[in-house]
């Protein structure tokens, strides 16, 4: 596929890095030549020094045969008109579009071949929010990911000793809740990937993905450890975009605190937000901290833009006796450097947008991809057409399929059931089909079970 990227920062290098890796054709647009150069060294891939809106710009990046743009500049306007410049000059098929802005977002109708020719929206600071809420559900877990709009999570939580499970073998998982299905994606023991088997033994500290539906959900991470109270306190330091939204969005099941030094942000916040208690201030400041009784918060939540001041603030806040404490962190170099210490939960945008720019990379029919591990792994969610002439699945049961290396299959959705995966669990025409793959290179071999072949038509 040939692809342009407009944008050379931390979502299109990101970007740009996974699908270099997949065999695409790509081209990367960016006014910052350092920058530039800096992938171009790095990766197989060409480089146009330019505004990407420019027709001039586009043509020489190889819009006239280009199969997709993705405009993730940090310029709303940028990436809009390059869109309507791709679509009116080139006929570009696909064009995606990183708008941040609510005032854009929330006008029905805009983004459409008649007004602004935008194919996919990709909002970061709604995947971010949407990915942290998650996290604030489920106490205790490290990733938690919606399938099917909501019906199975896959969600990864690390196993501790006292866990029921923990020491045990994995078949025994049933014995301990029979009324519960449940299925183990993969293990990661000390950053190496174990596929599961039913005599794998669970080792505290493994890193434990699992699926199931979501009523199931806390019922199998109370097999892995000991099950943490529910949240209440929430203080999120940074009331930009990311802050606002999270708090709007559990304000009223959470008591919610946000720290913003801006006053006139502060006046904002208070303003637009219904239950939400709004300070002006520095997170880092400790005395600010003690005050505000930090210590009885259930969470601390740094969302600048700041690096080093979440990081600051973060441990700032452990240290004073927040219970768990997450920071986005925007290089995503250093997220592992940062999480499993003294902060719990580091998040990476970049990575957790990335997942929704995939979904529409990819060959087959893809409802989903989710980018895990810090983009060491994958989930997918497919979707399966045709009948046991035309497709590699369908009509088939699971054992019979032939999976590539270091992929399982956790789940199916079908109409509104969700049906944990067995060996002889036979898939159907149109079931969303959940894969979990540890090793990326095999993302084409997976995809290309779900393209159906020239006798379904």
């Amino acid at each position: 596929m040939k692809i342009i990227i407009l944008g050379a920062g931390q979502v299109g290098g990101t970007l740009a890095e996974h699908l270099a890796s997949e065999a695409n054709d790509i081209t990367v647009v960016d006014t910052d030549s350092d920058r530039l150069r800096e992938l171009g060294d790095r990766l197989d891939i060409r480089t146009v020094q330019g505004r990407g809106s420019f027709p001039a710009v586009l043509r020489q990046a190889g819009a006239d045969d280009a199969d997709m743009l993705v405009a993730v500049t940090n310029s709303d306007e940028v990436n809009m008109i390059a869109c309507q410049v791709a679509y009116t000059l080139f006929h570009t098929p696909t064009k995606i579009a990183r708008v941040r802005e609510a005032a854009y977002l929330t006008r029905s109708g805009l983004f459409n071949n008649e007004s602004i020719p935008v194919d996919v929206l990709i909002s970061p600071e709604q995947v971010v929010t949407n990915y942290i809420k998650r996290l604030i559900e489920y106490p205790g877990a490290l990733q938690v990911i919606d399938f099917a709009e909501g019906k199975a999570q896959l969600v990864a939580v690390r196993a501790y000793y006292g866990g029921p499970l923990v020491g045990q073998q994995l078949k025994q998982l049933r014995e301990h809740m029979p009324n519960v299905d449940t299925r183990v994606a993969a293990i990661f023991r000390r950053n190496r990937p174990i596929m599961p088997k039913g005599d794998t033994v669970i080792e505290a500290d493994d890193e434990v993905f699992f699926i199931a539906a979501k009523a199931h959900i806390r019922a199998v991470m109370s097999e892995m450890r000991r099950l943490e109270d529910s949240y209440k306190r929430v203080v999120i330091a940074g009331g930009g975009h990311i802050g606002e939204r999270l708090a709007e969005a559990i304000e009223s099941r959470y008591q919610v605190k946000i720290i913003e030094m801006n006053p006139a942000r502060c006046r904002y916040l208070s303003e637009n937000l219904d239950s939400t208690v709004v300070l002006q201030g520095s997170a880092s400041d400790r005395d600010l901290l003690v005050e505000e009784n930090i210590n009885d918060a259930d969470i601390f939540l740094a969302l600048t833009n700041d690096d080093e001041a979440n990081i600051m603030s973060s441990l700032l806040a452990k240290r004073l006796g927040a219970r768990k404490v997450m920071t986005i962190i925007n290089n995503p170099a250093y997220v592992d450097l940062v999480q499993g210490g003294e902060i719990d939960i580091a998040i990476s945008p970049q990575l957790a947008t990335i997942g929704t720019l995939l979904t529409h990379v990819r060959r087959g029919d893809i409802e989903s991809v989710h980018s895990l591990r810090r983009g060491a792994a994958e989930a997918i969610e497919a979707i399966a057409h045709g009948d046991a002439k035309s497709s590699k699945v369908v009509g088939r049961m699971i054992e019979e399929i032939a999976l590539p290396p270091g992929t399982t299959i956790g789940a199916i959705i079908r109409d509104e059931e969700v049906l944990i995966a067995h060996d002889d669990t036979v898939i159907e025409s149109g079931d969303h089909v959940i894969l979990f793959l540890v090793d990326k290179k095999y993302i084409r071999a997976a995809e290309s079970l779900f393209q159906v072949g020239l006798t379904f038509f």
